[in-house]
C-alpha cells in the first residue's frame, strides 16, 4: 500500500535526515514501500523526507524512461534492468568538473509544480544498499539530475532552492497556494 506523500511546507522536508546505520528488515520494507509509493505516483525518484523520515535513503527508478544518459555501476556498464529500481543509503554525491545543465524538474513534495533547475551535468555517488553493502554510480543527464534531486532531499534542500529565478517567479503564486493548503491541512490534524 504506498504511503502518504507529504507537501511542500511540511517542517520534515527541511530536515535534514539521519544516517542508516540498521540495515535489517525494517530498512527493507521501507524502501519497498518507497518504491511502492513512488510507482503509484509515477514519479522517478522518492526521498524518505517525503513519506515523513528523516532518514538518508531515498530511491530512484528511470527503467522505464526514455531519456538518454550514461552509467557505470560499480565501474561496469550494466543493463538498467538489474539495478532499477535503485535504494541509495547514506548517499554521498561529488559533481564531476564539468558543465552545468539547465532542465526543468518536478517534485511528488510539489504537485503538478515544475521549473529550471541548473545542476552538475555529471555525478558519482557512493552509497550503500539495504544490506549495507557499498556501491559507485557514475552518471550523467537524467539519472544524474534524479539522484542529484533526491540527495538533496536528504539534506533539507528543495528543488526550489535550486531553481533560476524565471522559473521561480513564474511558479511563486503556486508555491503559496501549495504552502497555505498544507498549512490548513497541519491544522485540521
Amino acid at each position: 500500500m504506498p504511503l502518504p506523500i507529504v507537501h511542500y511546507n511540511h517542517p520534515i522536508l527541511r530536515k535534514k535526515g539521519a544516517k542508516v546505520t540498521a540495515y535489517n528488515a525494517h530498512l527493507r520494507h521501507l524502501a519497498a514501500a518507497m518504491i511502492e509509493t513512488m510507482h503509484s505516483a509515477e514519479g522517478i525518484g522518492l526521498a524518505a523526507q517525503q513519506i515523513g523520515e528523516a532518514l538518508q535513503l531515498c530511491v530512484v527508478d528511470l527503467s522505464g524512461v526514455e531519456a538518454k544518459f550514461k552509467w557505470t555501476y560499480d565501474g561496469t556498464h550494466l543493463p538498467l534492468d538489474l539495478f532499477m529500481p535503485l535504494v541509495l543509503v547514506n548517499p554521498e554525491v561529488t559533481p564531476v568538473l564539468e558543465p552545468t545543465a539547465i532542465s526543468e524538474e518536478g517534485c511528488l513534495s510539489f504537485p503538478k509544480i515544475r521549473g529550471d533547475v541548473v545542476r552538475p551535468e555529471t555525478i558519482t555517488v557512493i552509497f550503500k544498499d539495504t544490506a549495507g553493502h557499498d556501491h559507485t554510480l557514475h552518471c550523467n543527464g537524467l539519472l544524474s539530475r534524479c539522484v542529484q534531486h533526491e540527495v538533496d532531499h536528504l539534506n533539507g534542500v528543495l528543488f526550489i532552492d535550486r531553481m533560476t529565478k524565471p522559473s521561480l517567479d513564474a511558479i511563486d503564486l503556486q508555491v503559496k497556494a501549495l504552502k497555505k493548503r498544507t498549512r490548513k491541512l497541519a491544522e485540521k490534524s
